[in-house]
């Protein structure tokens, strides 16, 4: 080259050569670095909080009751309907009316609700209900889930409800509803709804006995709802969740379904719908790399665990639970269980009856330690009086672990009850950045602990740094529901989608929350509904954020004095 003009060839190589030895060694030392950086362990997982059962001071006295037709269902809807950002709750009651509680608890105090008595909300055959804002006015809605007809019941604000089936032209049904999702379908200002229905008393053959699911799409003016579409075959759903598995902008349906109401033979399992925007509903097949599956599958959880961007699916069972995480990445449907290696199968009961096999509902990831690591709530309880189950049957509290294991926290933290466990959720009711555990029992009253951390009865202290995050954009799906919140602190890297569904019979909208360990502040950002990833934001630790799209900066929001 000519900046080598009139240098000697001998010279020349020896330069190159030196050249060539120093960036070996520079890369070199690069590699061991980078190999050192992988090696180097992560920060350790902190142990269980302490949960303090408030449940006879908390003002919520309520039995999700009935006979054989409410041995399922029992779920729990946790979201704000007054605007203050704490989350209230709302009951099923099987034979009971349902109940709508509204949260009075202080900030950083005990736990404190007051029951919200109104014929509109106070239904009975309730088996569960899923919080979303159907019509985006802000206001968050109700999808109330029965046996006989579903209710969608529109927030009018002030924790006021209004029966909205007629004005949406939404038509309930006469099934046995046991499951919900929805997603939003490109622009349409209603979100498409997916219904989960259990057994079918009509039906006489042993091999089938289940109601069809049924998937319900914005009309063609958008005003309302078109007559729903019936997914075929059902077989006796207990949890479905809408979820871009695959990371490719389509939210398909996943379904898990009971055994017990059909054979071998007759073609059930559990199912993969998908669901792309404007085309019928279809099912993944084995030559897409779809395995058969069949389990008595009571509830789904959904998270990213391995890093990949790709989320994992918890699925409960009676007896083993299932832990999938896809065998190809997103090119295929194929799914292999990790549950034993990770810890999480969860079979029989850590005290209690200890040689039989358990019953699991409600699933749900969280981070309940506030150390970075995702743990997992499982409620258990039998489903009536079944003897080859244990009676004694308390729910797990599994700590997520730095290698990514789970190890069983539920006595250490203080939440064991033998109690018939159904729905439940975990949600910051005094916002102090702690999660506390609200939990649906079957002829039992439901159980409500208050999360402290480190600290007890007297005063709560945090573990670690934590942070909670509120989506928010223009036009319908207010709440962002399909986006993914990547969170990047310290040598950590979490990434969560926004859902609704999953769960048994009920879930959260608001808060979303997530532990930072030692950290004092986190990266975030979102990819939004429509596949439109915003910047990085920078967020202090131990504070509430709000995220608008568009917006350069998060905003900090302050729960107010009291």
């Amino acid at each position: 080259m000519c900046f080598n003009a009139g240098v000697p060839a001998s010279r020349l190589n020896t330069k190159v050569r030196l050249t060539i030895g120093v960036a070996a060694v520079a890369l070199v030392a690069v590699a061991v670095l980078a190999v050192a950086m992988e090696l180097t362990a992560p920060a350790a997982a902190s142990g269980p909080p302490r949960f303090v059962d408030e449940t006879a001071t908390s003002g919520i006295d309520h039995v999700y009751n009935g006979d054989f037709e409410f041995f399922v269902g029992g779920g729990v809807a946790a979201f704000d309907c007054n605007a203050d950002r704490k989350p209230e709750l709302y009951l099923a009651g099987g034979a009971n009316p349902a109940a709508l509680y509204r949260n009075d608890s202080p900030v950083d105090g005990a736990l404190r609700f007051t029951v919200l008595d109104d014929v509109v909300t106070g239904l009975t055959n309730v088996t569960g209900a899923y919080p979303l804002d159907i019509d985006g006015d802000g206001r968050t809605d109700l999808a109330v889930l029965r046996l006989g007809e579903n209710v969608l019941l529109r927030g009018l604000g002030d924790c006021r409800f209004e029966r909205s089936n007629e004005a949406w032209t939404f038509d309930g049904g006469d099934e046995w509803t046991t499951a919900f999702s929805a997603k939003w379908e490109a622009s349409k200002a209603l979100p498409t709804l997916a219904f989960g229905n259990y057994v079918d008393p009509a039906k006489v053959d042993p091999t089938d006995r289940c109601f069809d699911n049924s998937l319900v799409r914005p009309s063609a003016s958008g005003s309302g709802y078109a007559p729903a579409i019936p997914l075929k075959p059902g077989w006796c759903a207990l949890s479905i969740l809408f979820s871009d598995w695959d990371r490719s902008g389509r939210i398909d349906l996943r379904v898990s379904n009971d055994r017990h109401y059909y054979s071998d033979y007759s073609g059930g399992e559990e199912q993969l719908w998908r669901v792309a925007n404007g085309e019928p509903p279809r099912l993944y097949t084995a030559e897409e790399g779809w395995a058969t599956l069949r389990i008595n599958g009571m509830g789904i959880a959904s998270q990213d665990l391995t890093g990949d961007g790709l989320p994992e699916v918890f699925l409960t069972n009676m007896a083993d639970n299932k832990l999938q995480t896809l065998a190809d990445g997103s090119a295929r449907p194929s799914y292999r269980d990790i549950a034993l290696r990770r810890g999480v199968t969860a079979h029989r009961p850590f005290v209690g009856d200890t040689t039989m096999r358990s019953t699991a509902w409600h699933a749900e990831f969280q981070d309940v330690n506030n150390d970075g690591y995702m743990d997992l709530f499982v409620a258990k309880g039998n489903v009536d009086e079944m003897a080859d189950f244990a009676a004694k049957d308390p729910s797990n509290l599994l700590l997520g672990q730095a290698d990514g294991t789970f190890v069983e926290a539920a006595d250490a933290a203080g939440i064991v009850s033998f109690a018939r466990g159904r729905g439940a959720a975990l949600a910051d009711f005094n916002l102090d950045g702690l999660l506390d555990l609200v939990e649906v029992n079957r002829r039992d009253p439901a159980k409500v602990w208050r999360n402290v951390g480190a600290g007890d009865a007297g005063q709560s202290a945090s573990m670690g740094g934590w942070i909670a995050v509120q989506l928010d954009q223009p036009g319908p799906n207010r709440d962002a529901i399909g986006s993914w919140v990547e969170l990047q602190f310290g040598d950590r890297a979490i990434q969560r989608e926004v859902t609704v569904g999953g769960g048994h019979a009920g879930g959260q909208l608001g808060w979303i929350h997530f532990g930072l360990g030692a950290a004092n502040e986190a990266r975030l950002r979102v990819q939004w509904p429509d596949g439109e990833t915003g910047p990085w934001l920078t967020v202090g630790a131990s504070r509430f954020w709000s995220i608008e799209r568009g917006a350069a900066q998060a905003q900090a929001w302050l729960p107010p004095s009291e």
